[in-house]
């Protein structure tokens, strides 16, 4: 097990310095110049020749590529250039990386509450009214854009009911309706594969024998069928979750959630290159670490699985 991690954990460096060099060279040929983006299109010649030169945007690109590398290489990703400029992106990460870390939790918690009983209801009661009704609910919930379900919530929770403050209010409550939002479509998900997976199992030689031993209903569903029911759910739930580490643009720019993925945003509009590359290698190294968890998780949920 300890050298599995370990191997997964070196695999981290090329991961990262490639993604790296992606992301660098991608962001030189975007259209647009950060100077214009921060003084503005009306400035001196001479300020802005002065600023392309503290950004070091005045350099050929391969010797700029060798000092974000160089930097990356100490662990230092450099200095943003509108985010108070001068301040380090690092420091910009890890203010934003908590909320959409809770963010995501409280998503995928509120997911995985509905999901799973629901899904093993539906597969234990196959073909009735509660199947049905929780298959249709699941695409529903699959199918409802994010933009168009948070704006809802704002407007009947926060406007109409005041049962919700404002997005921009901030308070305790506020992470109630990003996280249905976010919520929504990942129940519906799981849902549909937590069904389909239990109906497999539940199909299995090992589970008739199980009943043909006499094992009671609930012994049979809950320690025998569920346990191994889980690992499509776990991989699918696991992947979501680092979609939502990084994918919750939408949702944080609605809610005004201050989070990575508004940070991406905004860093993208302002032309913000090293803010930017930080987001991206965060992302990075959220989906290979969450993807290595869930590969220790399907050695506990099915001991025959072997890591190697």
């Amino acid at each position: 097990m300890a050298s599995y991690i370990l191997r997964r954990l070196l695999l981290l460096v090329p991961t990262v310095l490639g993604l790296a060099t992606i992301v660098f060279f991608l962001m030189a040929i975007v259209p647009g110049d950060p100077v214009d983006a921060i003084l503005g299109e009306g400035a001196m010649p001479v300020d802005r020749e002065t600023l392309r030169q503290s950004l070091n945007l005045d350099r050929p690109l391969p010797v700029r590529y060798g000092i974000f590398l160089s930097g990356l290489l100490h662990g230092d990703l450099g200095e943003s250039f509108n985010f108070s400029r001068g301040t380090p992106v690092s420091a910009l990460l890890w203010e934003r990386l908590p909320n959409t870390a809770i963010l995501a939790m409280a998503s995928i918690l509120l997911a995985l509450l509905i999901s799973i009983p629901l899904g093993i209801l539906a597969a234990v009661r196959q073909g009735s009214w509660v199947d049905l009704g929780s298959m249709i609910g699941a695409l529903i919930g699959i199918s409802l854009p994010n933009f168009w379900l948070g704006a809802m919530l704002i407007i009947f929770f926060c406007y109409r009911l005041s049962l919700f403050p404002m997005p921009s209010e901030g308070g305790a409550l506020s992470i109630v309706l990003p996280a249905v939002t976010l919520g929504t479509s990942l129940a519906g998900i799981l849902t549909r594969m937590t069904r389909s997976s239990m109906l497999e199992v539940l199909r299995s030689d090992y589970i008739r024998t199980a009943r043909a031993k006499g094992l009671g209903r609930s012994r049979v569903l809950f320690v025998h069928a569920l346990k191994n029911a889980l690992i499509p759910v776990a991989t699918i739930a696991g992947l979501q979750f680092g979609a939502l580490m990084t994918g919750a643009i939408i949702t944080e720019t609605i809610f005004t959630w201050k989070g990575l993925g508004l940070l991406t945003l905004e860093a993208i509009q302002n032309r913000d290159y090293p803010l930017v590359q930080g987001c991206i290698l965060v992302i990075a190294l959220v989906y290979v670490l969450v993807n290595l968890v869930v590969d220790l998780l399907y050695s506990w949920l099915d001991p025959r699985v072997q890591l190697g």
